[in-house]
């Protein structure tokens, strides 16, 4: 008889950190009682502390597969939403549907407008779950069981610069140079002189030949993006992203007609259904799916679409304790469009002792982990860290 999904377990890790994301707290920008800050420079909400959600899910035989997504801000909502919702759903199914299961998913609430957020997020760690199970069983690598590895090894950028001045960060950027990276992507909101200066010192630190992206941080209109864009391109520009609201496609469009750099968009998308609309418009030339918010399924669907439009795809990466980020280095290596991957390299090194693998990325190059499935699981002290809900 064919073996079925027993059992569907959601747990949060919180993981403290000495310095928050994206550096230390600029002036105006303070710590609320929920350990949230506010970054003035793109009004965005981050934590002081990683804080992922991790999914559990066992087969009546025992087989375990395990998947995670984004628990940064307000984890209860993915929480509730595997515990109460879906993961009942998922109980009695066949660990080897997984497509069908996320299709079937995510028609429960698509016509009361669930398409993205905390609902799509909470699919997503269920799909790498069932993608690393359905794996174990097979015995292969996911990689494997998407058509085959297109990749040994993905190149990787250095993403983040969290130094207080302008020579430390591009200091800090030499250093990883130094190292065997040669591409950089700094983020605009903690950027305190300006993206302009910021370009200009990177460049003439790292020299010619280094790739240098722009984080935007959605916060422009189209009219000041374009602006700042063509202000950097005499610094050799590699990629400006999310220059625009995510909500402005014709504003994003206007943007990659307007400048000689490739725009790259795509790190808040849950589905290839954000991808379609940006692709019939040419809004962007780089696509960057993040695992955490789509699961695999989707991660495909979308590189898959930018493969039969001709876009490159450099994916995002978040990274929790690194289950999702090794669900998108198998996806990726699947993917002849993947040219690069980002290196969060502040959650990645820090966070790299709660799983069990010897994923890596070392010289400007990422490892895929080996072994079946995602080949990597829980350390012994990630599973400490483990509160059940």
């Amino acid at each position: 008889m064919v073996d079925q999904v027993a059992k569907v377990e959601v747990f949060s890790i919180t993981i403290p950190r000495d310095t928050p994301y994206l550096g230390a707290l600029r002036p105006g920008e303070s710590v609320n009682e929920k350990g949230y800050i506010v970054r003035l420079g793109n009004r965005t909400v981050y934590p002081t502390a990683d804080r992922t959600v991790v999914v559990r899910i066992e087969t009546r035989d025992g087989a375990v597969g395990w998947g995670e997504t984004y628990g940064i801000v307000a984890p209860g909502a993915v929480i509730a939403l595997i515990s109460d919702l879906l993961g009942p759903f998922v109980v009695g199914r066949d660990p080897h549907d997984v497509v069908v299961i996320h299709e079937d998913l995510y028609d429960l609430m698509r016509v009361r407008g669930y398409t993205g957020g905390f609902y799509l997020d909470a699919l997503a760690a269920i799909d790498i779950a069932l993608w690393d199970l359905s794996g174990q069983l097979a015995g292969l690598p996911i990689v494997k069981m998407l058509g085959g590895q297109r990749h040994d090894h993905l190149p990787a950028y250095v993403s983040g610069l969290p130094k207080r001045t302008l020579a430390e960060r591009a200091d800090f950027a030499a250093e990883w140079q130094g190292r065997g990276f040669d591409s950089f992507k700094f983020a605009a909101p903690v950027a305190d002189d300006g993206v302009v200066a910021e370009m200009e010192s990177l460049r003439s630190r790292l020299g010619p030949k280094a790739r240098i992206a722009c984080d935007m941080h959605w916060v422009h209109s189209a009219e000041e993006a374009v602006a700042l864009i063509r202000a950097m391109e005499p610094h050799g520009l590699w990629f400006a992203e999310a220059p625009v609201k995510p909500e402005d496609i014709d504003g994003l469009a206007h943007v990659a007609r307007s400048v000689s750099t490739t725009v790259a968009a795509g790190e808040e998308w849950r589905t290839v259904f954000d991808l379609v609309p940006r692709v019939a418009r040419r809004a962007c030339g780089i696509i960057q799916p993040e695992m955490g918010h789509t699961g695999i399924t989707e991660f495909m669907r979308i590189g898959r679409y930018a493969e039969a439009h001709h876009l490159k795809v450099i994916p995002h990466a978040t990274i929790g304790i690194g289950l999702f980020m090794a669900a998108s280095l198998q996806a990726s290596a699947a993917l002849t469009v993947v040219e690069c991957h980002e290196y969060q390299h502040s959650v990645f090194e820090p966070n790299r002792r709660l799983i069990e693998s010897d994923m890596d990325c070392k010289a400007g190059l990422y490892s895929l982990p080996t072994g079946a499935g995602l080949g990597v699981k829980p350390s012994e002290e990630a599973l400490g860290l483990l509160h059940k809900h």
